[in-house]
């Protein structure tokens, strides 16, 4: 098959450097096939303990020296560059006294470079905390207080910000300077001095799969983020489940631009092409401007999504490369069911992997069959090994709703209530639960006498429906969830209405308080374009939604606040409200009689306070 001679390619014809026959003609395998190859990759991890993560990148490094494995505008490694890069890794942070079981704070922009160092400094038994570099002040502080780590790389251009955080720290981390290229301090200089060959016996110091490598931290959209343990184990079979059902090869090359601190971004995205002995394409940020280019200029078959990364292309301009591309797959979780179909069209998209997944959760669920709006599901052959529940839970409360024999009650097919994993042991079925690094914060994830006495599941905090064909379908994070009127709402319902009306860029939903009415108020914090028009979203959303369910409270922002993986943080929305005297945002109630959005001045906000509208 020739290779593409229009002028982009023309141009940039140096940047491709290896055939693309085989992606290009490998098909999509199918669903009982992926399953099969991704259990024949993850079926090795328990056979022999002592194998790491970076030992698969070894064995590449001898099969494929010279193939790219990690690409970025700054530099590239190939295999052989990556294995030796590790190693140094490795050396350095033993001859820094790193003990096995210490930890290494990250606190560094990602690139090729942050993935070698927190595979080195765990193939010898250290512990890497993944320190997001968006934090400030008292919030970073405190990811490198719960990281408890006497030493950190520091990337050069992050200094200033570290120092912010210096006076809440309770100990001074001993500093290595990233991008400095001498000095005593200089992770670079200390770097250069060690072997790159292979490790000895006595150098691995007898690191197992069961020992911790990582701390991932959650997202924090609602408090202080937790640290998850990560042990060698996850991160095989995160890189074996995810290279078997993307029918990963070596002629791959995934687009990843996605934080690398987080589990998708760094860790799931890299290593299952790396356990594939394929190419990463690492880009420092998501962008909707660069993201067609890169796609095309790298020559990248497979991307990872996640959040609204989709729903964002899909509200962008026209490209003239969006349909250039050789992808043959997007892999992610996030994509809602009201964009799949005109993402997929759009942009010719052949397959789409989407799954369910938490860092320090213990079930996947893995959409193989691409059913449009499904998160997954898990197939019989592979059910005694990953059992999971859905059980009916007070959406608003959280609390389980037990039967008169004390345990838990299933939901019934179609019918929402909280997903869980049955936390197991070596013996028994179920996933493990490594927690958190606080004991009480992983006790709360933890619910015991679920399905039969002494048993203890994992809370994905959740909502999800089971259809009668086993798919799952994601409803809402339990707490969005709220009543109104003597009915339950969705958040994500009502969100993905109010995405669709003409003129919204972007949307926020959650329920506020009301003096004088049971419940929650929803209300709709919006983003607005060319287009919008208030009455039409009136109109629009009374098309689309039941009445109790429509939003009250209008609040129309200039942005949206969200994490890096496009997590909205609605907790600030929600404190804030909808008094005019604290929001410089337009605020609109509706008015029920007149059955349109009014605004909130002054006086319409005391009338909603004492009960005087009719809502």
């Amino acid at each position: 098959m020739a290779r593409k001679t229009n002028a982009f390619w023309a141009m940039n014809s140096g940047v491709i450097d290896h055939a693309i026959e085989p992606a290009q003609l490998r098909g999509r395998p199918s669903a009982a096939k992926s399953w099969l190859k991704a259990i024949e990759l993850t079926s090795h991890v328990e056979t022999d303990p002592h194998r790491l993560f970076a030992d698969i990148l070894e064995d590449w490094s001898e099969k494929q020296p010279d193939r790219p494995a990690l690409i970025s505008d700054a530099i590239t490694l190939n295999y052989r560059e990556l294995a030796a890069r590790i190693n140094r890794y490795a050396r350095w942070a033993l001859s820094a006294g790193i003990e096995a079981g210490a930890t290494v704070s990250l606190f560094m922009p990602g690139g090729p470079d942050y993935i070698a160092a927190w595979l080195g400094i765990t193939k010898v038994g250290g512990v890497a905390a993944l320190i997001n570099t968006r934090l400030v002040g008292q919030s970073l502080a405190h990811g490198l207080n719960v990281a408890n780590a006497d030493q950190i790389i520091l990337a050069k251009n992050l200094a200033g910000v570290f120092e912010t955080a210096v006076p809440h720290l309770k100990r001074a981390p001993k500093i290595w300077r990233h991008g400095d290229v001498a000095g005593e301090a200089s992770i670079h200089a200390a770097l250069a001095k060690m072997d790159g060959a292979p490790l000895s016996s006595a150098e691995r110091r007898g690191i197992t799969i069961n020992d911790r490598a990582l701390l991932i931290y959650t997202s924090g959209t609602t408090g202080l983020p937790k640290a998850a343990s990560i042990s060698h184990r996850r991160i095989l079979n995160w890189g074996g489940w995810f290279a078997g059902l993307t029918n990963a090869a070596p002629d791959d090359r995934l687009y990843d631009c996605l934080p690398l601190c987080h589990s998708v971004g760094g860790i799931v995205a890299p290593c299952s092409m790396l356990a594939a002995g394929a190419s990463v394409v690492l880009a420092e940020q998501f962008s909707i401007v660069r993201f067609w280019h890169d796609i095309v200029r790298h020559d990248c078959t497979l991307f990872q999504y996640i959040g609204e990364l989709c729903r964002y292309l899909v509200k962008a301009p026209s490209s003239e490369l969006e349909r250039e591309h050789r992808l043959r797959l997007a892999c992610g979780n996030g994509l809602r069911g009201d964009i799949w179909e005109a993402f997929q069209a759009r942009f010719a998209i052949p397959q789409i992997l989407e799954f369910y997944a938490a860092t320090e959760g213990n079930f996947s669920l893995y959409n193989v069959d691409a059913k449009p709006g499904a998160i997954g599901r898990i197939p019989a052959f592979l059910a005694h090994r990953f059992p999971a529940a859905i059980i009916r839970v007070d959406p608003e409360l959280g609390t389980p709703i037990r039967g008169a024999d004390g345990l838990c009650i299933p939901c019934e097919r179609g019918e929402a209530g909280e997903a869980m994993g049955r936390i197991g042991t070596a013996d028994e079925a179920g996933g493990r639960f490594e927690g958190y690094t606080d004991a009480t914060e992983t006790e709360r994830k933890i619910l015991r006498n679920v399905l039969a006495p002494g048993d203890a599941w994992f809370r994905t905090g959740d909502l999800m429906t089971r259809d009668e064909r086993g798919y799952f379908r994601f409803v809402d994070r339990l707490g969005d969830t709220f009543r109104w009127k003597g009915e339950n709402v969705a958040t994500s319902e009502v969100n993905e209405a109010v995405a669709q009306c003409p003129g919204v860029v972007d949307a926020a939903t959650y329920g506020v308080k009301l003096p004088g009415t049971d419940g929650r108020a929803g209300m709709v914090a919006i983003v607005t374009g060319d287009g919008f028009d208030l009455g039409e979203l009136r109109d629009h959303l009374s098309r689309r939604l039941p009445a109790y369910a429509c939003p009250v409270l209008v609040r129309i922002c200039a942005t949206l606040d969200s994490t890096e993986t496009f997590k909205q943080k609605k907790h600030e929305l929600v404190r804030e409200g909808f008094d005019p005297s604290r929001v410089n945002d337009p605020l609109f109630f509706l008015d029920v009689n007149l059955g349109l959005y009014r605004s909130i001045d002054a006086e319409a906000y005391a009338q909603l306070m004492n009960s005087t509208l009719r809502l």
